[in-house]
């Protein structure tokens, strides 16, 4: 049987399978012994170095013994299950103990023998283990994996890392006839283990070295093909035609001169760097990030009017229609002084409006033209498109490059804007194809957002703290995670906590909701109600994350605000601290977990985007973050982002296959592999 073949079965095909089996593997994304295979372990427990209870130390032990005596009882003081063994191998005895698992009590009756791996630290003046990992030696451990490097598999309800251990045992010899998936000559020129080797050895390694060569291999061929893609793709654009933008410096002054504020040094530097690639004849991919209110728009704008001034179209694309309005709002005036038209694109829009878009579109006449996705309309046909700015959005992806290309008969150059700043690492991947400008630190006057985390004791103190902000004149932004209350979850609601707060603690306040269930008109209607001071408190979803500008409004509220990483966290509290007023942002978790105190102590701390955003890396993973895993192409299972040496040597190898010009041609399959990646990059 070939190696895809069999890869392909059914997981109900391999023995020891029933149907209650295969539903449980279903759970776990398992429906072929392919998926068996790259269902690889979270971790290991290392008991091939097992010692006598009386020999242990504090630090990482392994030891067999036996259960002489467990129970299992709930703290209350604590909230909290906890189940103690004393586990005894005839040379000592050591308490371990397991928070929130009182199955265990059951699992591990007193005589059971079992292998225990963890660290063991000094608790109460004695020696014990804290949730350590236990296996029953009747299940297998011993004497097939006794004294081994043992796997601990992603698990489901009913389904153990003893059984899938089991399951994949008799594969192993079919693992050894998997094709390599990398070019010879990057196997080779790396050093790399086999790719069949690899997974044999992450599934029941041989040794701790064996097992660290094996998981190198694989994590430097997640990141070979990231890095590979993205400079294909930058490769692929350098080769197109892109028009022409002259740097006209009457252009460029009278933009400076009809801005109410004057530019900081980094806001003219950074349009300096994107007015020099508009100037060359291939299209410019640059991405330019600025933490939360450090003018990005003024130099998206100032690139858009040179455009205008070289008698260019210029597009600006946003998320939201709230922000799209609020753009051409913002600069119409700014335009009208220049000289320019605008025109809105969204995707409700009258016959009237539908048609001188679609006029201006077609025009030869210099036109800024901002809105959402509707600017891709199939509809719209533009004329001399050469600049098309994207905000929001770290990427523009391949689909969306030939749609314009189509409509301009070239391909525009592209400006993508991101508040959520990218950490080196992940420029050397994922955005390996981007140019990228970075805009650090804040415009002057901006103040410094006073950042707490308050617990429930603190809860009407911070009211308190709240009405006297109004009082004063000021507004506040109430975020919730949920529009309305579920059964499923405890966490606050737009709806309910707005009628909670309108009897409560803000009683006789003006309070209003935004969501993105409300009609566009509703919202359009709320925001310019607050924008003018009509409303005191707007209990909002994370639809005002993006663009908000209310110079007035000095308090973030966040409920539930462990539910948030920090990227979004830090976007929210960018609403406030944009006028002249001190501003405060308060942090109500529902949970206070380690990690998450962890996460929102940061907040605390730090008004940096770019070291929240590397904190957030290292916690929660770039797919969260960024929002690729919903695309597949941060789905990490061995590299570390943040692994410096493994980053280099990738890039190293993956700019030496894309400068030969025949590499893929000799590589077809590697070809298609990138071919996916690529396609998969896009707004949708």
């Amino acid at each position: 049987m070939a190696a895809h073949d069999w890869q392909a079965a059914p997981i109900g095909s391999l023995k020891g399978v029933g149907q209650e089996m295969e539903r449980k593997l279903e759970r776990l994304g398992i429906t072929t012994k392919g998926e068996l295979v790259r269902h690889v372990p979270r971790r290991y427990d290392d008991y091939s170095k097992i010692m006598p209870i009386r020999a242990m130390q504090p630090g990482l032990v392994s030891f067999r013994g036996v259960v002489e005596r467990v129970a299992s009882r709930y703290a209350r003081t604590r909230k909290l299950h906890l189940t103690e063994a004393i586990i005894s191998d005839g040379t000592g005895t050591v308490k371990a103990i397991w928070f929130n698992q009182s199955y265990l009590a059951k699992t591990i009756p007193t005589g059971t023998p079992v292998m225990i791996s963890g660290q063991l630290k000094f608790k109460n003046n004695d020696l014990a283990l804290q949730n350590p990992a236990i296996e029953t030696i009747e299940a297998g451990i011993d004497p097939k994996e006794g004294g081994r490097i043992v796997a601990i598999y992603p698990e489901t309800e009913g389904l153990s890392s003893k059984q899938l251990r089991a399951l994949v045992r008799p594969l192993l010899p079919l693992i050894e006839t998997i094709s390599e998936t990398l070019p010879e000559s990057i196997v080779t020129g790396n050093k790399l283990m086999p790719l069949s080797k690899a997974l044999v050895e992450v599934h029941q390694p041989t040794s701790q070295k064996a097992l660290d060569k094996a998981r190198y291999r694989l994590a430097f061929e997640e990141l070979w093909y990231l890095m590979v893609a993205s400079l294909a793709i930058k490769h692929e654009i350098q080769t197109e035609e892109a028009p022409i933008i002259e740097f006209r410096v009457e252009a460029a002054q009278a933009f400076t001169s009809a801005l109410d504020f004057i530019m900081t040094d980094i806001q003219r530097q950074t349009a300096w760097e994107i007015l020099q690639d508009l100037r060359k004849p291939r299209p410019m991919n640059r991405l330019l990030e600025g933490d939360v209110g450090s003018g990005k728009t003024v130099v998206g704008t100032m690139a858009a009017v040179m455009a205008l001034a070289n008698d260019f179209q210029a597009a600006l694309m946003v998320p939201t229609e709230i922000l799209a309005r609020q753009h051409v709002a913002k600069l119409t005036p700014l335009l009208d002084r220049l000289g320019y038209p605008i025109h809105l694109v969204v995707g409700k829009q009258s016959v009237a409006e539908r048609k001188a878009v679609l006029e201006a579109a077609a025009s030869a006449t210099p036109t800024l033209f901002i809105g959402t996705q509707a600017l891709l309309s199939e509809a719209i046909d533009f004329r001399n498109l050469g600049l098309v700015i994207v905000d929001e959005q770290h990427r523009f992806g391949v689909s969306q490059r030939q749609a314009l290309k189509a409509k301009s008969g070239r391909l525009p150059h592209l400006l993508s804007m991101t508040a959520t700043p990218i950490p080196r690492s992940l420029q050397l991947t994922v955005y390996g194809d981007l140019d990228i400008s970075i805009m650090a630190g804040l415009p002057p006057g901006r103040q410094p957002i006073r950042t707490k985390v308050v617990g429930a004791r603190e809860r009407e103190q911070t009211y308190q703290f709240i009405n006297e902000q109004i009082e004063s004149g000021r507004q506040v932004f109430v975020v919730c995670p949920l529009i309305e209350p579920s059964d499923q979850s405890g966490s606050k609601s737009v709806v309910a906590e707005s009628q909670r707060l309108a009897k409560g603690p803000f009683k006789g306040r003006r309070i209003e909701v935004l969501h993105g269930r409300l009609s566009t008109q509703d919202k359009q209607d709320v925001m310019t109600a607050f924008a003018a001071g009509e409303i005191d408190v707007l209990v909002a979803t994370t639809v005002i994350e993006v663009g908000i500008d209310v110079p007035n409004a000095t308090v973030m509220l966040i409920e539930g605000a462990q539910q948030f990483g920090l990227a979004a966290l830090h976007q929210l509290r960018g609403r406030i601290g944009r006028g002249e007023h001190a501003s405060y942002c308060f942090l109500i978790p529902e949970s206070k977990g380690i990690d998450t105190m962890e996460r929102l102590a940061a907040m605390e701390k730090s008004q940096d985007g770019f070291r929240l955003a590397q904190i957030d890396l290292e916690l929660r993973g770039p797919g969260q973050i960024y929002g690729t895993r919903q695309h597949g192409i941060l789905e990490l299972q061995f590299a570390d982002i943040g692994d410096a040496k493994l980053l280099a040597a990738v890039r190293k190898a993956a700019v030496g296959f894309i400068e030969d010009q025949e590499a893929l041609k000799r590589n077809p399959e590697v070809a298609m592999k990138i071919s996916a990646l690529k396609a998969v990059t896009s707004l949708d």
